[in-house]
């Protein structure tokens, strides 16, 4: 689902908005008919130019083109400002600003257009009454407040004007544009880094929309329409992503945003964790896109979920996950807690307004849908958010790339010398709920006389991170609590990890040789400590992933006819694990101090 931030087209296609931009005490036929009291033949444009008082108002207004609009059928509400309180000067600085964008941005996004055009004309008809005191929708999609004698803060000089396409009230000065989340980035120069994130043209874009629109009929088989609408879309408001429409005027966000100098700083440190090898398509965009994000992702926090009592102990992303089951498909566990600041956290982060917190300290802009939380001490630590445990279970779908085969001396086609089952833990064994999922895969065997490899799929990870790399196996009394002395046998492993250099060559490097199981015990055996890939894999989709771990038995012929060790392999998960998080035995996660001098608390499960 693409979530889009709507603008109309200036003139056309606003009738389709009818049931979304009205006042909330108007009458239906008062809201559509162009008849009312006082009623003048004249169009709004007619009486605004007839209007010496309204002439520099006037003269912005067809500077941009709107006087095509005011003087058709369409019907809207004007809120002209007069001249004594709105002066040549400023409307001819208006005009320069207006053409100065024109060409470069979208119509919808010029400046002027949106927050002083758009800011005093609402589509269709709203009469003020004695009652009054409605939120008005502008066509800039803003709410204004309409009360007696006031619009917007302003005071009404003249109301109810009607004419043949409209009301016109005059006004003692331009009513106050007042940007939402989204608005903001653009006018704060401190901000200039994730504005040109936000607003860069791959994600942020004019779409038109043809189902919404009426259609005219067809000229050389082609469809031309009378109203035309158009949406502005942005990607990073997707659910992928950010899941905030950030220019929503009906829900409230408090946006984290990092100053230029603290942008440049993270952009620095996070960019090598997104470099891709030569032969990924696209991948400077991926690498642009990814880094970016791994410093936006998380940082905006919806207040229908965060309330003032809630935020005292814990902030809760928008891209956070509340639900167990959802955490655990993608995280791998349902106790990690990824995009969420203190409570619960999976870093011994403090409270949001702690000394450390990651609220403590900024500069808080209001806007008109929440506020922008500027701040040049940026306090949202990786490990929370992108920098995350890999969790490969070896039974899920798609993670076994292949295992080993051997030429069937019959057939003389070549057959796969194990075969993969899958092993459910049951409720009442004394390894349930220690093993990871409460599954495992056993390697049965095909041919008793060979070593066996099997090849895992390893997705999603980072570059130039350090990873403490483990493989975790199972005990065969995890599967059966009566198993025998022979099928209990330690294992003996081989492990090889499989990776792509710059040029993207395969690479393969040992990671360890003869490593060899506790018996009647989940083993979490470390294959590599800080290890760090030169090319990650982080949102790639790939049908054979460049990087991958062959696990080999490495049983001799003699080793296996006196029953030392066993060449069945009862593996568990590979876990990639951030360097400096301690993971001990049955009590899977622990408290462990790590190497900058924080302490990070990894829940038990």
């Amino acid at each position: 689902m693409m979530k889009r931030y709507s603008i109309y087209n200036k003139v056309l296609g606003l009738a389709l908005a009818a049931l979304t931009f009205t006042a909330c005490t108007d009458t239906w036929d008062d809201h559509y008919s162009t008849e009312g009291e006082g009623m003048n033949d004249a169009s709004l444009w007619q009486a605004i130019t007839q209007n010496s008082n309204l002439s520099n108002f006037a003269k912005v207004v067809q500077a941009c083109g709107y006087d095509k609009a005011l003087n058709s059928s369409q019907v809207f509400t004007v809120f002209a400002p007069t001249n004594d309180n709105f002066s040549a000067q400023e409307a001819d600085e208006l005009i320069a600003a207006y053409n100065a964008e024109k060409g470069k941005v979208n119509e919808d996004d010029n400046t002027i257009i949106k927050e002083f055009i758009q800011n005093h004309i609402a589509m269709y008809n709203h009469s003020l009454t004695d009652n009054s005191n409605d939120s008005l929708v502008m066509m800039n999609g803003k709410y204004a407040k309409l009360a007696p004698g006031t619009f917007s803060g302003s005071k009404m000089l003249t109301t109810n004007q009607h004419y043949s396409n409209g009301i016109l009230f005059t006004i003692d000065g331009k009513a106050k544009y007042f940007p939402n989340v989204f608005e903001y980035l653009r006018k704060d120069a401190d901000l200039d880094s994730v504005r040109s994130f936000f607003y860069n043209p791959r994600f942020y874009r004019r779409e038109f929309i043809p189902e919404r629109s009426v259609a005219g009929g067809l000229i050389d088989g082609k469809t031309f329409y009378l109203d035309s609408v158009f949406v502005q879309q942005n990607d990073l408001f997707d659910y992928n992503f950010l899941e905030a429409e950030l220019n929503d005027e009906d829900s409230t966000y408090w946006m984290v945003a990092p100053t230029n100098k603290e942008w440049q700083r993270l952009i620095e440190e996070y960019q090598p964790y997104f470099n891709y090898d030569d032969q990924v398509r696209f991948r400077d965009s991926l690498a642009y896109t990814n880094a970016r994000l791994a410093i936006m992702a998380g940082t905006t926090f919806s207040r229908t979920l965060n309330t003032d009592a809630h935020l005292t102990d814990s902030a809760l992303s928008t891209i956070a996950i509340e639900r167990y089951e959802s955490r655990k498909y993608n995280w791998g566990d349902n106790n990690l807690h990824y995009y969420q600041f203190g409570g619960r956290s999976n870093v011994n982060t403090q409270k949001p307004y702690g000394s450390e917190g990651i609220f403590n300290g900024t500069d808080n802009i209001e806007c008109s849908n929440g506020q922008v939380m500027k701040t040049d001490n940026w306090k949202i630590n990786k490990l929370n958010t992108f920098y995350q445990w890999i969790i490969i279970e070896a039974e899920e779908q798609g993670v076994i790339q292949e295992v080993s085969k051997a030429e069937n001396t019959l057939t003389k086609e070549m057959e796969p010398t194990i075969s993969p089952v899958t092993r459910r833990i049951m409720n009442n064994n004394r390894f349930y709920g220690k093993v990871w999922n409460d599954a495992f895969v056993e390697f049965e065997q095909n041919k008793q006389t060979l070593n066996h490899t099997v090849l895992f799929n390893i997705r999603n990870v980072l570059s130039n991170i350090g990873y403490d790399i483990y493989l975790v196996t199972a005990p065969a009394l995890a599967n059966d609590s009566n198993a025998t002395e022979v099928q209990r046998l330690p294992m003996k492993l081989k492990c090889s990890i499989n990776y792509h250099n710059q040029e993207g060559e395969s690479q393969k490097e040992l990671l360890q040789n003869n490593i060899i199981t506790t018996p009647d015990e989940i083993n979490y055996l470390l294959l590599a400590e800080d290890y760090k890939f030169p090319c990650g894999t982080f949102g790639l989709t790939e049908a054979e992933p460049q990087i991958s771990l062959l696990v080999e038995t490495n049983v001799t012929p003699r080793e296996q006819s006196i029953k030392k060790y066993t060449r069945t392999m009862m593996i568990d998960c590979i876990m990639l694990v951030p360097h400096g998080i301690s993971i001990v035995d049955e009590e899977r996660f622990t408290v462990s101090p790590h190497g900058d001098g924080d302490t990070y608390y990894w829940l038990k499960k």
